[in-house]
């Protein structure tokens, strides 16, 4: 039987060559092969948003991803967001503001908060929504997690 191949790319900033079979999904990879457990198998369907990472800075689906296409590109989970000296603003808001209930769905929405707070530091609640859409919680009325982003982005300024 021959090994698998080769697969090189960024994850969470750094040189990663790891080996992977052909059909793959980047989810699997990440949680049963390298041991990222914070990105959430959800719907398997892509509905759900609980595996968002980022490929290259965009909010990806690893459920709909084959890990082959991550090759050369940069992977970005929930632990990578996550700073070294404690939480970053919006996680911090997350916390602070109890966007959470039962916390399965926060590594996608924080993920998926990460790249729209780059992209765009002082959101409104419409482009926050339109961010988030993607994303379901099963527990809250989004209310307080539109309202976390919200102040994460007040932190920016």
């Amino acid at each position: 039987m021959s090994s698998p191949d080769p697969l090189r790319f960024r994850l969470n900033g750094h040189p990663l060559e790891v080996g992977c079979e052909s059909p793959r999904i980047l989810l699997d990879l990440l949680r049963d092969d390298l041991g990222l457990t914070g990105t959430k198998r959800g719907c398997d369907l892509g509905t759900c948003g609980c595996c968002t990472v980022l490929v290259d800075g965009r909010p990806t689906l690893s459920c709909l991803t084959l890990a082959r296409l991550a090759e050369g590109h940069d992977v970005t989970t929930i632990e990578g967001v996550t700073p070294p000296n404690g939480l970053s603003p919006i996680q911090r808001a997350f916390v602070e503001l109890g966007a959470t209930q039962c916390g399965f769905c926060t590594p996608g929405f924080i993920v998926t908060a990460t790249a729209l707070l780059r992209d765009s530091p002082h959101p409104g609640r419409e482009e926050i929504e339109r961010a988030i859409s993607g994303n379901l919680c099963r527990c809250t009325g989004y209310r307080k997690i539109v309202e976390a982003i919200e102040a994460a982005g007040r932190e920016t300024l």
